[in-house]
């Protein structure tokens, strides 16, 4: 191999890698969102204006529950460091992952027993008035650094390397019990505490520089959130956009706030914590959450799709329009722009672009009416429970702007791909295949025979919308045969290839798997 194909291979394999860490950071994040709902409901319905309103609430036992989905909710951000730690083994490693998963989570307690070790020898262990100001907490009972998902992300990086590096070690014969996939929690123990001990020297210059990142955010005043929604979209093209969601949700990098007492980093978390404690809501931490993308996902994809239905031809409208109706109402309901976005990315980028900036000024301007509206996913179920159920919300705020959204895109839109005459679906030439919700839709057995079979699939994993996949020939994929399956967009770079199947690509990469382990062929 010359040096020009090894570098290239070193790049894809970089790339896959950092495609799979963001891929990783959606186990957390997903458990996360389901418990923002359980947040959301108790803290609404807990709260003194929503009781008075509603004098039922005051029934004891009805009281009861609704604090007790509250205090269930919390457990999202209270242990989400230890979910980042084991979900990264979990989500990178191809085999072993229950190992990795165990491994990851003695190393997480290992790495804080070595910090609280070293602060102790040092002296600078402080008492529980002064942890705070120290940059200390306790985890999982030790007092130790406050170093968040981010010492999760650390441990679970370093688990990983470890069980890819050790997992079919040899022992001599004497120790040949603790060898192979038993080797991966003891030699995580060690290093990771050994880690641990380098921590309260190291910790504080990498914090520093997390500060800086945040004051340069939160500095950038409204223009923050423009270059923010910009940014995510334009790393949502390579799937790298939920390793910034991570940094701006959970690390200073999202800003820092006292909440009852206590500091809090990052600002989901900051916005959940002032949700528990019942305190307004933080205006400056919402700004990054949900409400920005609301207007886009809500009214201005929906209208994407309906500018798509109307420039296509007349007789291919009722071929075209499940497809649409599905990107909607995903995009509505659970915020998943993918579907939508891939129905015009490839083939006409300029919309892309418009589409970027759209999704930065929405950010902004939400921001900048005042709206209070927070949590992962800006669809309507997060408009309902952290906006109509939220006092001070603003909730009404996005009507008129998506209203304004709907129009701009769908004129805009309209307007493109008539004068360009974008090749959008239900407007292709003849006889070109086409993405439809016709027959063999997300058929396991049409789409590993378009992926070349069983014998070109190296390895098969799936995030929210896409299959990622390694094959031994990326020649022997029929692309036809997987537009007609379903498959909104493919993406290829040597070997490692990408096909985005929306909403339902968990299915579909189960059916694949099924068929795989029959030797490729449909069980009886």
């Amino acid at each position: 191999m010359d040096n020009a194909a090894a570098k290239e291979s070193r790049k894809t394999r970089f790339y896959a890698f950092m495609q799979n860490l963001g891929k990783s950071f959606m186990f957390p994040i997903a458990t996360l969102s389901a418990m923002g709902i359980l947040v959301g409901l108790g803290s609404a319905f807990t709260a003194p204006s929503m009781m008075d309103r509603l004098p039922f609430l005051q029934i004891h036992w009805v009281n009861i529950v609704f604090s007790f989905m509250n205090t269930v909710g919390s457990f999202g951000f209270t242990y989400l460091p230890a979910m980042f730690a084991m979900s990264l083994p979990f989500g990178l490693a191809k085999r072993n992952k229950g190992v990795g998963t165990i491994a990851a989570f003695a190393g997480y307690i290992s790495l804080n027993l070595g910090i609280n070790f070293m602060l102790q020898l040092q002296g600078k262990l402080v008492s529980a008035a002064k942890m705070q100001a120290a940059g200390q907490s306790m985890v999982l009972g030790i007092q130790s650094l406050e170093m968040g998902v981010l010492g999760g992300i650390l441990v679970g990086l370093i688990t990983y390397f470890l069980l890819e590096r050790y997992q079919e070690i040899k022992l001599p014969d004497a120790f040949s019990f603790f060898g192979g996939i038993r080797f991966i929690p003891i030699i995580s123990v060690i290093v990771e505490s050994f880690v641990g001990l380098l921590m309260p020297f190291i910790w504080p210059i990498f914090q520093s520089g997390i500060v800086a990142l945040g004051h340069l955010i939160q500095g950038a005043g409204i223009f923050g959130p423009f270059l923010y929604g910009i940014a995510l979209s334009i790393l949502k093209l390579m799937g790298l956009h939920h390793i910034l969601l991570a940094m701006i949700r959970f690390t200073d990098a999202g800003g820092t706030a006292v909440v009852a007492g206590k500091t809090v980093n990052g600002a989901l978390n900051i916005f959940y914590a002032q949700l528990n404690a019942g305190v307004p809501v933080s205006g400056k931490a919402t700004a990054f959450l949900s409400q920005g993308f609301m207007p886009t996902f809500m009214f201005g994809l929906p209208a994407i799709c309906l500018a798509i239905y109307l420039t296509a031809r007349p007789e291919n409208r009722d071929r075209i329009k499940g497809l649409l109706i599905s990107a909607t109402l995903v995009a509505f309901v659970s915020g998943i722009s993918e579907p939508t976005e891939y129905l015009f990315l490839f083939i006409a980028p300029m919309l892309y672009v418009f589409h970027t900036v759209m999704e930065g000024f929405s950010l902004s301007i939400m921001a900048l009416l005042g709206a209070r509206m927070g949590n992962t996913d800006g669809g309507v179920l997060d408009w309902i429970l952290f906006g109509w159920l939220q006092p001070g919300s603003r909730w009404w705020l996005l009507i008129p702007v998506g209203a304004a959204w709907f129009a701009i895109y769908f004129f805009f839109f309209r307007w493109y791909i008539l004068k360009k005459d974008v090749k959008t679906p239900g407007r292709e030439a003849e006889g070109a295949a086409v993405m439809t919700k016709g027959a063999g839709i997300y058929d396991p057995s049409v789409i590993l025979g378009a992926l070349g079979g069983a014998a070109n699939i190296v390895s098969l994993d799936n995030c929210v919308t896409r299959l990622r996949l390694e094959v031994k020939d990326p020649s022997k994929l029929d692309e036809d045969k997987l537009k007609q399956s379903g498959a909104l967009a493919i993406m290829k770079a040597e070997k490692s290839v990408q096909i985005v199947y929306g909403a339902q690509v968990q299915s579909v990469k189960d059916g694949v798997e099924k068929l795989m382990s029959n030797g490729g062929a449909s069980p009886a």
